[in-house]
Formats: structure tokens, sequence, C-alpha cells
């Protein structure tokens, strides 16, 4: 197995946080939402514009990367965690199709803790949708369903999410 390097991501990172997007989401939540919703979740949440934003109101981006034997990094996956409501919130952790099953988001879900934590965080929040198998990823990392709830997106479009929370 591969070592997994963490990086904070930038700017010019934007181009492969959505290609990760981009290349996970239809097997995420094709069988979830419709096509139209996805790509209204990727229009408003993976724009270059969005993604700035982003980065520059508080939302701090980490990238996975597998290190090749020559040293070099091959990224797989992101994250993004924010301070919110007296805790932080994991706002986003995709690791791609190919990627999945080797650390790489266990990685980025204990940077996310890391974060958290030097920032005097007692937990770290997300949300999931009811039908995404990432929840029982969730679970097994000791987050607990905090609640059930319907989130207004916009354009007639809902995200059908459990809140669930980890405690350190």
């Amino acid at each position: 197995m591969s070592e997994i390097i963490i990086t904070r991501a930038g700017l010019a990172d934007r181009s492969f946080i959505r290609s990760v997007s981009e290349r996970t989401w239809p097997s995420t939540y094709g069988h979830i939402i419709s096509q139209e919703q996805i790509d209204f979740m990727m229009d408003w949440m993976y724009s270059d514009e969005s993604l700035a934003t982003q980065m520059e109101t508080g939302c701090e981006f980490y990238l996975a990367s597998n290190k090749k034997e020559n040293g070099e990094l091959d990224a797989v996956g992101f994250c993004s965690v924010s301070p919110e409501e007296g805790a932080h919130k994991l706002n986003k952790l995709y690791v791609l199709p190919a990627a999945q099953g080797t650390g790489a988001g266990k990685a980025l879900l204990n940077k996310s803790i890391e974060v958290a934590k030097a920032a005097g965080s007692t937990s770290l929040f997300l949300q999931v949708n009811k039908l995404n198998t990432a929840y029982t990823f969730y679970i097994k990392k000791g987050f607990i369903k905090e609640l059930e709830f319907k989130f207004d997106i916009g354009n007639g479009f809902y995200m059908d999410d459990y809140v669930m929370r980890l405690h350190f």
C-alpha cells in the first residue's frame, strides 16, 4: 500500500477538486438524485467562483495523494472543513472510485478532525445523504446520527440528509 500524503489545497487546485466531484458524483448519487440535481449542485458548489469564495471565507480544503515510488504525488481525493456553530463542519469528502478502500478517505477524515481539534472545537459534524453508503463509513468512525433533515437548496431541489457528529 502506498503512503498517503495530505496537503492543503489552494486556488490552483480547483480544477482537480471539481474533477474528483465529476468522477465520484455519478456513482455516489446517480441512483439517489436526478442528473438535473447533480448538475445544479455541481455548478452551485464546484464552479471556480464558488470554490474560490469557499476558500476565501474560512473553508479549508485538503488533498489526499498517493506517494509514488519516484516521490511524485498522485492526488486521489479531497475534503473541506470549516468552523461553524461552535464546532467544525466536514463539508465535503470525496475519493476517486479507483482509490476508495486505500485509506485516503480515512486520512482525509483524520485531517479534518486534526484541524477541528487544533482550532479548539470539541466536535466535527457533517451532512450525508440518507441513501449514501458513506453513512456506514461515518458510523464506523464513531459519528452519531443527530437528526434527519430535508435541506431546500433552491431550484426545487432538496438534500435529504442525516446530520452526524463526532465528539472528541
